[in-house]
Parts: C-alpha cells; structure tokens; sequence
C-alpha cells in the first residue's frame, strides 16, 4: 500500500510502514534505503560531534532546568540528534550560524550522523522489555526519531530522502488541529520509546503547528561490579546550600581509573559493557556546574591506569525539564529561532515554536536506567601507584554516561541533594 504526501518541488510517492499501535503509520520516501557507514571513516567529523554534545551539555547544565533546585539531568546527545536532523533541512544565515555555533562538520555531517547513529545501534534493544530493577548485564541503549508532519503541510521531498538515506527514518503525517487524535500519537510514541519512564511529550500542545521533531533516548545496564546493597548506609551528604543531610549512600572497593588534580578529584565506573559513567568531585566550596575540572578530568582519565579505589556514591533517582529555546538563545541562535525562511526545505516559511526536553536518571546499587526526549516544534508561516585512592562523594557533584567507542557524553547532569524531588 501506498500514499502520497505533498512535497515542496513535486507530490513525491511515499511507502508506507508499520509502527506502533496508537500512532500514525509512517511515510518514507520510496525506493530509498538507508545507507551503509563506517565510524572509522568519519574520524573528524566524530570529534567534531562530541566537542558539539559537549557545548550542548555545558549549556544545558548552566540552564539548570525547569525545576531550579540544582539537580540536573540531560542528554547532550539526544539534542545533538535532533538538531542533526533540524540542520539537514536548513539553508542560508541559519545554515552557518547552526554550524558556526554548534562547530557541526561543513561537509559529510549526516552521513557521519549515520555512522555515529550505527555505532549506537549496536546495543539496541526493547526498553519495554527490560526490568529496571535488575538492569541488564548487557547494556540497552535506545534511540529513535519521530517526525509528525501535518497533512496539510508541504514537506519537502529533499529533506524526506535525507531522512530515509541517512537517518533510516520517516515522517508521521497527522492532523494537529485535531489534538483529541494526534497529542495521544506523539504521547504513545514517547511512552513507547522511553520504557514508559517519560509518558508526555516535553512540549506544550499547540494545534498551530505543523511540524514536531522528537528524539528518545532510553540507556539501561548493570554495572560491571554491583554495589553490594548490605554495604549502603545512610551517610553525610552536604548539599550546594550547605545543609547537612543523611542519604542512602553506596560503597565499594575497585580497581577503576582515578585522576585528581587542581580543584577536583575524579572516577569512571565502567558497566558491563560498553559504557562508564564518569564523575568528577569539586573541591569542597567549589561551584558544581563549572568546577572548572571537567576537560582536564578527561584528559586525565584517558591516560590512568586502573588502580584500587574507595568509592562512597550516594543513590540518586531525578528528573529534569528543559525550555530549548532558552538555551537556544544563550547559545547564540538567534537567526534559527527567528527564520522564517531558511528551512523551507522542510515546510514552506517554517517558524520554530517550541522546543524542549525532558530528562530522568535512577542510579542504584545495581546500576543505572536513564531516558530522555528532545522535541523541536515548529509551524507554518509562509593516574595509581598501586595505593588505596578515597573518594566521598559526599558534596555536589558532576556525572556523565559515555558510550566509550564514541566518546559521547549520552547522559550529564550535576547532584547537589540526592534526595528526590517531591513531585
């Protein structure tokens, strides 16, 4: 069966495919196959994608989220996606200031996003299917795109081909005047692809648009060593407004990389495969969002070698919203908030509205389950020694979930008060 869907230059014949049940089927152009890529290939270009996620991150943890208590948790990587995706149909002044901003590659940037996207899809799984109080030996890291197109709307048929070839993807074609029908569809679509631990897309409703880009993000995996749960014991923690509080707090003995240095302390904690998490300690008094630690932690750890360390960890579980556009502008995009323009190779005089993102993590003794969702909206206008190294993280302080063949920050988010939220 097939349908058509307008495009800018022509009516382009489209395929239909399956999706989930409560969602729209979705459109790809027809005749084209996602190609093949090869990370290895695209060596600068993945450096140059891990220094964007890094800005990226840096920016969202400056924002601090919606929630202003401190605690941060964020996925670099998810909007790095989702503004891939946003770029590949963007043109003129909001073409370079994309680049120039995000230091994206000027050339081969989707088809290293294709490479890079591979590499990820390695460790595919069913967030569905997996049980988050036992995270699996072997890690399920889940991404996935979701582009809702209004019928109306004249999608271009460039722009869907680049979808199709290099990001294996589709577009959902809905009514958003009728919000009765397509905001359950998008909800379904992120419930589904987040494990259920986001069940909302992040952004508002609004029945004006025309175009909504998403991106999830669901990571599980058990650590390679447990925290033994006898040894978690309620300890002091003080938070950045210097209370003194007691939280649920992990210990172990490993033989992990350390790195310290000027103002910080620093270790990675690797899962069963795949992955670590890195974290890095201020020096007490020291600002948590900028320790000033972070490159230099990094740049340490690469070159440590294993060696044992005492690690006190306190259990976090937090959750975290983020309002794009705001961090948008703070970036320096002005001309992609404001175009109305410069992505006419998706929509005709497409505008952004909206753009937000939506974030949790739970850390235990067993190991980590994180998700995220990035939605863009828009509409139509016209070292060791060999000796015991301690580190209590007992004060805020920074983490990050790396997929260790990339590089990537997946996952990066600050602690100040372990304790959760109250909703």
């Amino acid at each position: 069966m097939k349908a058509k869907l307008v495009a800018a230059a022509a009516a382009a014949a489209l395929a239909l495919s399956a999706c989930a049940a409560s969602a729209p089927e979705m459109l790809t152009a027809d005749g084209v196959q996602r190609v093949s890529a090869d990370l290895s290939s695209h060596a600068d270009e993945l450096a140059m994608f891990r220094d964007s996620a890094r800005t990226l991150g840096g920016a969202l943890l400056a924002d601090g989220g919606e929630a202003g208590n401190g605690n941060v948790v964020s996925s670099p990587v998810s909007l790095l996606i989702a503004l891939a995706m946003l770029r590949a149909g963007a043109a003129g002044e909001t073409a370079a200031e994309m680049d120039r901003v995000l230091g994206l590659p000027a050339t081969n940037r989707d088809e290293a996003m294709n490479a890079l996207l591979a590499s990820l899809e390695k460790f595919d799984g069913d967030p569905g299917a997996v049980d988050e109080k036992e995270p699996p030996r072997k890690p399920v890291l889940h991404t996935a795109n979701g582009l809702f197109v209004d019928k109306g709307a004249r999608t271009g048929e460039v722009y869907l081909e680049t979808l199709a070839r290099q990001y294996g993807t589709g577009v959902y074609p809905v009514d958003f005047s009728d919000e009765a029908a397509t905001k359950p569809a998008i909800d379904a679509w992120v419930n589904k692809n987040t494990g259920g631990r986001i069940k909302e897309a992040p952004a508002q409703y609004d029945p004006r648009n025309t175009f909504s880009l998403l991106n999830a993000v669901y990571f599980a995996a058990a650590w390679k060593v447990p925290f033994d749960p006898s040894d978690t014991a309620d300890l002091p923690f003080t938070t950045a407004s210097r209370e003194q509080i007691s939280v649920p707090t992990m210990q172990t003995i490993q033989d992990v990389d350390f790195a310290e240095g000027p103002g910080w302390q620093a270790v990675e904690l690797p899962y069963a495969d795949g992955f670590m998490m890195r974290l890095v300690l201020p020096d007490e008094g020291a600002p948590v969002a900028d320790p000033g630690g972070f490159a230099a932690a990094e740049g340490a750890l690469e070159t440590a070698a294993p060696s044992p360390v005492q690690i006190y960890l306190p259990a976090w579980d937090h959750k975290s919203s983020f309002d794009l556009r705001k961090v948008f502008a703070r970036l320096g995009l002005t001309q992609m908030l404001d175009t109305e323009t410069d992505f006419n190779a998706i929509q005709r005089g497409m505008k952004l509205t909206q753009a937000a993102q939506a974030a949790n993590i739970t850390v235990a003794e067993k190991g980590t389950v994180a998700a995220a969702v990035t939605q863009i909206n828009a509409k139509e206008t016209s070292a060791g020694d060999g000796t015991l190294q301690v580190i209590r993280f007992d004060r805020p302080f920074h983490y990050e979930i790396v997929h260790i063949e990339t590089g990537l920050p997946l996952f990066m988010g600050n602690v100040v008060d372990p304790r959760p939220a109250s909703d």
